[in-house]
């Protein structure tokens, strides 16, 4: 698997790269903004890690480009205590954020949880339809009201799963073990982050996944079910 790392500060890079090579992957270095975004479009990468201070464009301005071109996954790094770069990254479509200083192998454990959900053979699961939400899991296409909606592989992840638990609730935990293999702890956003993204996409007026406070979410069946207990 080929990484794209776009971080400055050099000795961490060189430890990084040592460290994952050891771990079977292939990893480029970028240190500056500009040339490691021109190398996240067009390098044919699996991954890119992507740190937020940056010079030239910062990891914010590289991040909203990429999404306007690229699916590639991206996981963001931040420095600790900086709760909102965190919520900005996955706002503007980050896989998922690590704070600085970290565990190299916790750094390994999520980037093989991301491109776990990438190797996944397509799903034998036939066409499914709620509540004017349809997807097709084997080209994993969504059309909602008629018209295609264009997901990241995150975000259509945990569609199926709420879909195919349509009427019944989902906790936090539950979706964080089936997309990242670790439980939620509380001042991790990136679930609800997604799902933000998900209503964003697909709803038009009225929740079509509700939020069920201390518990976690739910994918409405029925117009009748969205109208009930409405957050």
């Amino acid at each position: 698997m080929r990484i794209l790392l776009i971080d400055d500060d050099a000795e961490l890079c060189t430890l990084l790269i040592e460290f994952l090579k050891r771990q079977g992957f292939s990893v480029d270095c970028e240190h500056q903004g500009t040339r490691g975004l021109e190398r996240a479009l067009h390098g044919g990468y699996e991954l890119v890690i992507l740190d937020v201070m940056l010079p030239g464009l910062d990891g914010f301005e590289i991040l909203q480009r990429l999404r306007a071109q690229s699916r590639v996954p991206v996981m963001m790094l931040t420095a600790r205590g900086e709760d909102l770069a965190r919520i900005a990254g996955l706002e503007m479509g980050a896989d998922d954020y690590l704070a600085k200083p970290f565990n190299p192998r916790e750094l390994v454990a999520r980037i093989r949880a991301i491109l776990r959900r990438l190797e996944q053979p397509p799903s034998k699961e036939g066409p499914l339809e709620v509540n004017g939400v349809r997807i097709d899991p084997g080209t994993r296409e969504v059309v909602a009201d008629g018209k295609k909606v264009e997901l990241t592989t995150f975000e259509f992840d945990i569609l199926e799963l709420l879909m195919r638990s349509a009427g019944r609730v989902l906790s936090r935990d539950d979706l964080m073990e089936h997309l990242y293999g670790r439980k939620a702890t509380p001042f991790d956003r990136s679930i609800d982050m997604h799902i933000s993204h998900l209503r964003r996409k697909l709803e038009n007026g009225q929740p079509i996944i509700k939020t069920i406070r201390g518990v976690g979410y739910q994918f409405c069946r029925t117009v009748e079910e969205q109208l009930e207990n409405v957050e």
